[in-house]
């Protein structure tokens, strides 16, 4: 579950893993690009690490 919020006048994403989620995962547009940019070792990591 994905949701649009703001934090101090600034757009951010909010992650949850249901809607009863108490620790969403959150953040803006700067560490989405760079999560974009990073996107190849991320999954490489899921993948050796699950």
């Amino acid at each position: 579950m994905i949701e649009r919020s703001e934090y101090k006048g600034k757009p951010i994403l909010v992650i949850k893993r249901d809607e009863n989620d108490q620790y969403p995962f959150s953040f803006g547009l700067s560490k989405a690009k760079l999560i974009l940019e990073n996107i190849e070792e991320i999954k490489k990591f899921v993948e050796e690490s699950s």
